[in-house]
């Protein structure tokens, strides 16, 4: 048998407190795919694409430009690209986000910042939501693919006219 025939054993299942840490340490810079096993925290400088399992922690002085896949997400840098997140996304004071996220639940800390479109989903994420590279979100805003977007200046007609027969 040669080498590129013997797999390794997979890794057992194990339960979030015993899941490996992975960690870019402060000065560290990695461009890539990141496919973490456990949890993990960036403290450095990351360009590419984040997969993580667990808990991911971006540092205050972090600076990434990847799109993130997490089950809970701690945001205390700077994030430039979309973030898809199972359980809870935490900005903290210190925390940006440029990109889209979707989300199981928020929280934002006084001078926390996210620009971009934002999905809660409190009973979970629907199946799919990881849209891919260079695709319009279509499918987790609710339309089929082949619906384009409805122009903003109409829906800015209704909120003036719905507002208009308010006031």
């Amino acid at each position: 048998m040669s080498e590129r025939e013997i797999r390794p054993a997979s890794l057992p299942v194990r339960r979030r407190d015993e899941m490996p840490l992975t960690v870019i340490s402060e000065g560290d810079v990695l461009v890539g795919r990141l496919e973490m096993a456990g949890s993990g925290q960036i403290l450095g400088s990351f360009e590419g694409h984040v997969s993580c399992p667990g808990e991911l922690l971006v540092g205050p002085e972090a600076r990434i430009r990847a799109d993130i896949e997490a089950h809970d997400l701690v945001l205390g840098g700077h994030v430039n690209g979309n973030v898809i997140v199972q359980g809870r996304l935490k900005i903290t004071t210190t925390g940006r986000l440029k990109g889209d996220a979707h989300v199981g639940s928020l929280m934002v800390q006084e001078g926390g910042v996210h620009f971009g479109l934002l999905h809660v989903y409190p009973d979970g994420l629907p199946e799919r939501t990881s849209p891919e590279p260079g695709s319009d979100l279509a499918v987790a805003d609710g339309r089929t693919s082949g619906q384009p977007a409805r122009p903003l200046a109409a829906s800015l007609d209704r909120v003036k006219k719905m507002w208009g027969e308010i006031f």
